[in-house]
């Protein structure tokens, strides 16, 4: 199928969205241009106006469809620890996503959009709804587990902090072993269940 028929067809914002996540895959944010992506995508340069205002909303874009991931990535992962807790196997599903996909996690929670950009609406939507299911799935897995007091909030956000800092340093390069990861990601678990009790 040619790309003006796709575009006819209504399918260019998808193709220009697959086509910029191949492009922020190989040459990272700073690579990545709506001129560059419609010569990709084989369509004229003012095409991709049509579907992105500037820059700023491609990478808005390509970061709501990452998060639409993870999201999906977490409800499945609850999912199955409603039956069979087991926030390790949670933990290391996430680093492998964060370690597959840095360029799009750089981009879900790095500065080019929190701070030096802005995020749109859809983005900010999905990226909390995104931590209110980790927030209330994990509630559930801790529920009669966390000492009188003590903030479910809290605790979601301190456990998601560390399995953050565990993908960042994977993705920065300063840890490279991924079974390294998985122990150290073991003992960060550990850690922090030895603390709720």
């Amino acid at each position: 199928m040619t790309q003006s028929a796709r575009y006819h067809h209504g399918d260019l914002h998808d193709t220009l969205l697959q086509e910029a996540n191949t492009l922020l895959n190989e040459q990272g944010v700073e690579g990545l241009s709506l001129r560059k992506l419609a010569e990709r995508a084989g369509v004229s340069r003012t095409a991709p106006y049509h579907h992105f205002r500037d820059k700023n909303a491609l990478l808005c874009a390509l970061a709501t469809r990452a998060f639409a991931q993870l999201d999906a990535l977490i409800q499945r992962q609850l999912d199955t620890a409603a039956s069979e807790p087991d926030i390790q196997a949670f933990v290391i599903e996430y680093l492998r996503f964060a370690t597959e996909n840095p360029e799009q996690y750089e981009l879900m929670f790095g500065r080019t959009l929190w701070k030096s950009g802005e995020p749109t609406a859809e983005l900010k939507a999905i990226a909390y709804r995104s931590f209110r299911h980790y927030a209330e799935g994990l509630s559930a897995l801790l529920q009669g587990r966390l000492p009188v007091g003590t903030d479910p909030l809290r605790v979601a956000q301190a456990s998601w902090a560390t399995i953050h800092g565990l993908c960042r340093l994977t993705i920065d390069g300063i840890y490279v072993n991924q079974e390294d990861m998985e122990a150290v990601s073991q003992q960060a678990v550990a850690l922090i269940m030895a603390a709720l009790k």
